[in-house]
């Protein structure tokens, strides 16, 4: 796969977790030159912290 960049939202307490779409829709409407080519969602946690991690991959478009 082929990308211009990277960008990483990641969130672990609740209420972080709750506003992370608003996050990813701010940044994206913050850059509209670029276009998404892949993502990836990951969820890890310990005995205290669940951690949710959205990774955007883009182009810029030319």
């Amino acid at each position: 796969m082929d990308f211009d960049g990277v960008k990483v939202f990641s969130a672990t307490k609740a209420r972080e977790r709750e506003g992370i779409s608003d996050r990813i829709n701010a940044w994206l409407e913050e850059n509209q030159d670029v276009e998404i080519v892949d993502k990836t969602v990951t969820q890890s946690s310990d005995r205290e912290f669940h951690c949710l991690t959205i990774t955007v991959f883009y182009n810029n478009k030319r």
